[in-house]
């Protein structure tokens, strides 16, 4: 492996293609092929999100979000908060979360954690966690 890898966001695919849910959401730690840090871009059209669905923690991996641009609505655990652009947020992984966007615009956020090689094993979700 090289010490250095430079991709463009595009490069990653986009895993939400296809799955009827709206805007992007690209996991760039397999086309970077970090070892140890997790990195995931996410576009969240107006209207995107997991308000009215499920909310997730994990059993071991903490978060940081960083919105990017945009405004979203954000609840951790009974908490429900707006997040501009430039807040940084960090969650245990415990922490039962979900991240909406019902403003007029899109808005970008980048999710940075450590690396798991099954992700899916590390998430627990809640069913109806935010009821519209």
């Amino acid at each position: 492996m090289s010490n250095y890898t430079v991709i463009q966001r595009d490069d990653a695919a986009d895993v939400m293609a296809g799955s009827g849910y709206p805007g992007e959401m690209r996991m760039l730690t397999g086309a970077l092929e970090n070892e140890q840090i997790a990195i995931t871009w996410r576009q969240m059209p107006s209207g995107a999100g997991g308000k009215g669905s499920y909310g997730h923690s994990h059993k071991t991996q903490e978060e940081i979000l960083y919105v990017i641009s945009g405004r979203v609505q954000a609840k951790f655990d009974d908490e429900v908060m707006e997040l501009g652009p430039g807040h940084v947020v960090r969650i245990a992984p415990q922490c039962v979360r979900s991240v909406h966007n019902d403003g007029p615009e899109d808005a970008e956020i980048l999710l940075i954690s450590r690396r798991i090689d099954d992700l899916r094993a590390d998430v627990d979700t809640v069913p109806d966690f935010w009821p519209e």
